[in-house]
């Protein structure tokens, strides 16, 4: 995954816009990294990342409650998305 994308924090909504210039723009510049390439296999793979990100945080031993979502949880969400099969 793009460094610049995985590292950047998002904490608010105009944090949470610029992540997703920068992953609109990493589709633009590298397709080759995206899994989903479509909008309805993007949009699969959102929902489907959606359920299981809970999964994610608790085999990082992140201290995230994804039922109680802020701007970070939507865009890991996102993030995930990008290569989620």
């Amino acid at each position: 995954m793009n460094d610049i994308i995985n590292d950047f924090k998002v904490t608010d909504r105009q944090s949470f816009i610029k992540f997703l210039d920068l992953l609109r723009k990493d589709f633009i510049d590298n397709p080759e990294s995206w899994e989903n390439k479509t909008l309805p296999d993007f949009l699969s793979a959102l929902s489907a990342y959606t359920e299981s990100v809970q999964c994610y945080y608790d085999n990082m031993k992140l201290n995230v409650n994804a039922d109680k979502p802020d701007w970070s949880t939507f865009a890991d969400i996102f993030k995930g998305a990008k290569i989620y099969e």
